[in-house]
């Protein structure tokens, strides 16, 4: 009877697959190229916070470890880098900013049931319409922060007329322009004008002739851009003359590229945290100070700070869950509605899984410095419809 006994647990025991000792997290991201100065920060964000639960006794009581593998900023090596982390045993994954860059290694994930998180992609794609049900992004949306601009501009500044100047090279700065188009005339203004250019473009005077023929200067510009473009159109704007309030969206966020365009004053752009040390919540000045200590210096922009976001928030769901199994994971993640973080509340649903509307701070430039002159959120989520254009 004893031998029986003895046998037939030896018997259970290798049929049933050891535990794991931790739980892993894969980061399919950019280290070098172009995309690495956008995925490092953010994911350097992402370790802190899992560094913080570890301390805090870990994950369903075990440790969360992470490995890395590098897409070279390479669409093509981005599938490689994802299917090199699950073969290395990641329970999720963390992919690049952009959707472009980081799709590829999402849906490697997708393919296996397991939860990706873009670190700060912005474009609806990333999630559930451009990869899965089981796809995040821990940023907010692009159109989200180009109808912050408008409402805010109109609340705040007495905006009435504003004038669309769009760079057309990526898919974020569309977003923007389109959260702009929604609801500057939906909050009662008047867009008198609209132009695109190229984010290499060496010159816009064409189109700033074309403002410039206006019968009246626009009270704002949304100008849809990013740096080096973004710099290159405001300092040329500004050349010819033309004053109106310059608006932008949360990739410009930063003082590193104020030198191209001396003593700027009137430009204004939302963030979801404040870099400059006068963010009102003491939680976001915390965290700019750990990532400091962790990488040696305080966050170039604000687009650090989704990768802690979307840590906490697997965290959550995971615990909750009792599991890190994808489609359980992503039911409870589709439950939460203004779940706390620490730079605000933050919603999905079983039909996006992105930010339609935030609280953002807004970042004003005046006199060569940035700085907090308050928060704004819009009355209204931003509609899936308007999204999917």
């Amino acid at each position: 009877m004893k031998q029986t006994l003895i046998g037939s647990a030896l018997a259970l025991a290798l049929a049933t697959p050891a535990l794991a000792e931790d739980i892993t997290v894969g980061f399919a991201i950019a280290k070098s190229g172009w995309m690495e100065a956008y995925d490092t920060p953010a994911a350097t964000a992402a370790k802190i916070r899992i560094d913080e639960i570890n301390a805090n006794g870990g994950l369903l009581g075990k440790q969360i470890k992470w490995i890395e593998a590098d897409t070279k900023t390479d669409r093509a090596q981005s599938a490689k880098a994802g299917l090199q982390v699950l073969d290395q045993g990641a329970d999720m994954m963390v992919v690049s900013c952009d959707y472009d860059f980081g799709a590829p290694a999402a849906l490697a994930a997708e393919a296996e049931g397991k939860n990706s998180f873009f670190l700060c992609a912005e474009d609806v794609k990333a999630g559930i319409q451009g990869v899965g049900p089981n796809s995040f992004s821990g940023s907010v949306l692009a159109a989200v922060q180009g109808a912050t601009m408008a409402e805010w501009s109109m609340a705040e500044r007495n905006a009435k007329t504003g004038y669309v100047l769009l760079d057309t090279t990526i898919e974020y700065n569309k977003g923007i322009c389109t959260g702009f188009d929604w609801m500057f005339p939906k909050a009662g203004g008047e867009i008198v004008g609209r132009d695109t250019f190229k984010n290499n473009d060496a010159s816009i005077a064409s189109q700033i002739s074309r403002i410039k023929a206006l019968p009246q200067e626009p009270d704002v510009i949304m100008l849809c851009s990013y740096i080096p473009g973004a710099a290159a159109a405001v300092r040329q704007i500004r050349a010819a003359g033309i004053n109106a309030l310059i608006l932008n969206g949360s990739a410009v966020d930063g003082s590193y590229w104020l030198d191209a365009v001396p003593d700027l004053s009137g430009f204004v752009l939302p963030v979801q945290g404040s870099i400059y040390g006068d963010d009102p919540r003491p939680e976001v000045e915390a965290f700019n100070a750990a990532f400091e200590k962790a990488s040696g210096a305080r966050p170039a922009s604000s687009y650090a700070y989704p990768g802690y976001i979307l840590i906490d928030l697997w965290a959550k769901a995971v615990e909750r869950a009792g599991s890190t199994e994808g489609a359980a994971v992503t039911a409870e993640l589709e439950k939460m509605q203004d779940e706390a973080t620490i730079f605000g509340p933050r919603s999905f649903s079983d039909t996006l899984h992105h930010q339609n509307s935030a609280k953002m701070q807004i970042i004003e430039i005046s006199g060569a410095k940035p700085g907090v002159v308050g928060d704004w959120t819009i009355s209204a989520p931003v509609p899936l419809d308007v999204l999917l254009k």
